[in-house]
């Protein structure tokens, strides 16, 4: 197969996260809008280009004075800096269907490396004809390392909202006519 421009399908795709909460619990969230440039071969994952872009104001924890905050200043500042941006710089295969997908995170005004395990799910037609294609991404952030360090602390000891963050996507993407 040779590469061909992919659609994100965000009705059967989702971006998710959590992070722990009081030391001893996990929140869970998600975005509800983002975007994707992709082009790959699915079956071959090793030359695509990849470039996602997530708007952090769709925030959605399930509880809206939260995801308020998270929209501001304390958080993502969605007024100034309202994007997450992904862009693929190394893409390395693991297994068969599994890669290694390394690539410049930009968040709050900082660029990192990162580096998202990604499997290839499989492909095949819908029953109107359309080519889809379905890919997983796991991965950790380090919100402290993109500036995001508000806390309180807990009277019990520890702090409110861990550093770690894990991030889970699930995409189904459409190849473009």
């Amino acid at each position: 197969m040779t590469k061909a421009k992919w659609i994100v399908d965000p009705t059967h795709s989702s971006v998710d996260f959590s992070i722990r909460h009081m030391m001893f619990t996990n929140v869970k969230g998600s975005f509800q809008t983002y975007d994707a440039t992709i082009i790959a071969d699915p079956s071959d994952l090793t030359s695509a280009e990849i470039a996602f872009s997530v708007d952090l104001a769709s925030v959605d924890t399930k509880n809206a004075d939260r995801d308020n905050h998270l929209r501001s200043a304390d958080f993502f500042d969605v007024e100034n800096k309202p994007k997450m941006t992904f862009t693929a710089t190394n893409i390395e295969k693991k297994d068969d269907g599994e890669y290694s997908v390394t690539g410049d995170l930009s968040l709050n005004g900082v660029t990192k490396s990162e580096t998202f395990l990604v499997a290839f799910e499989g492909q095949g037609k819908d029953p109107w004809g359309n080519e889809k294609a379905g890919f997983s991404a796991e991965g950790t952030l380090n919100r402290s390392d993109y500036g995001l360090t508000w806390n309180a602390a807990l009277e019990t000891g520890g702090v409110l909202v861990g550093d770690k963050v894990k991030v889970s996507l699930q995409i189904q993407a459409a190849k473009a006519e």
